[in-house]
């Protein structure tokens, strides 16, 4: 619950910093710009606001690592969301009306987490988990969303918390089944494990001698 908060707080702060004309800069994500990413954080505070509404009374199904999806394939951006979330990036139009809008949705989102009991089942995605094990597999979002927000913006905002990364490396292990080799820093562990970064020649066969299965795309 707390690592949320932290990871959560650092985004929303980070996104404040940017100054307008880097909202037309890629991020991270391959074939979103900034902004797109943003208006993405806008829906994703969307959907803690709908899932912390929406309490279940049956057993969990999955917890906050297997809540997580790995995918066959990387994102193309002809998902029918992932193309809506492009145009209505675009819609806002003033930088400032997307960063005003995501503050307060956000800020909404991260008050209903702090108020919500960890222990409560909530549904979303067809499946239940505990509130706590929700807010858990977002830390993974905020954090690997924060590197994609600064991943090509020079004087580029704070990076996410270091208990983030740590906690998130954790999550992304787990979910590989195996561990990243100590050498990688917590932030090649996820930038390289999920895809988002091509390894080295060094980093590719300690991956290989490590048997980590990558990259990992997560849905």
């Amino acid at each position: 619950m707390d690592l949320f908060t932290r990871s959560w707080t650092a985004l929303l702060a980070a996104v404040a910093q940017i100054p307008d004309p880097d909202f037309a800069r890629p991020s991270g994500c391959a074939g979103w710009l900034v902004r797109d990413l943003v208006c993405h954080l806008v829906i994703d505070a969307q959907d803690v606001l709908i899932t912390l509404a929406t309490p279940a009374t049956t057993e969990p199904t999955v917890d906050a690592v297997t809540y997580w999806h790995v995918e066959d394939r990387p994102p193309t951006g002809e998902d029918p969301l992932d193309a809506l979330t492009v145009r209505l990036a675009a819609a806002y139009g003033d930088p400032h009306l997307l960063r005003f809008h995501l503050d307060d949705v956000g800020s909404a989102a991260g008050r209903a987490a702090g108020l919500a009991d960890p222990r409560a089942r909530v549904g979303t995605r067809d499946e239940v988990l505990t509130v706590g094990d929700y807010l858990g597999a977002y830390v993974l979002e905020w954090t690997l969303h924060h590197l994609d927000l600064i991943a090509h913006l020079p004087g580029a905002p704070t990076r996410p918390p270091g208990e983030s990364m740590a906690r998130s490396r954790a999550m992304l292990e787990r979910i590989a089944g195996a561990s990243f080799p100590t050498t990688f820093t917590d932030r090649d562990a996820l930038l390289v494990g999920t895809g988002r970064n091509a390894p080295t020649d060094a980093q590719r066969a300690e991956l290989r001698h490590a048997a980590v299965r990558f990259p990992l795309v997560l849905g």
